[in-house]
């Protein structure tokens, strides 16, 4: 079972991606025009569904490559960006 794409939106605005589905946040990403990530959150019971990958996927769109990741990063995040092999 995969995420159906028309079970989520997509808004961007200011260097912000947030994902959302008709009832709530799913979760959101921070970055700068140079791809950097300042900050990622995906709501608790929306993790490990690849949300957090959408999410890193659309800065990469806008911004043609993700950057440095910021401090400070949670060990749950470190082992995300691991699997993206981007940290």
């Amino acid at each position: 079972m995969g995420i159906h794409k028309n079970s989520y939106l997509i808004e961007i605005s200011d260097g912000v991606v947030l994902i959302k589905n008709q009832n709530t946040t799913l979760g959101y990403c921070r970055f700068t025009p140079f791809g950097d990530i300042e900050y990622i959150y995906v709501n608790l019971a929306y993790r490990r569904q690849g949300y957090g990958s959408i999410l890193i996927n659309e800065v990469k769109k806008i911004t043609g490559e993700i950057g440095n990741i910021h401090d400070p990063i949670s060990p749950l995040g470190s082992q995300f960006f691991k699997g993206l092999g981007i940290q």
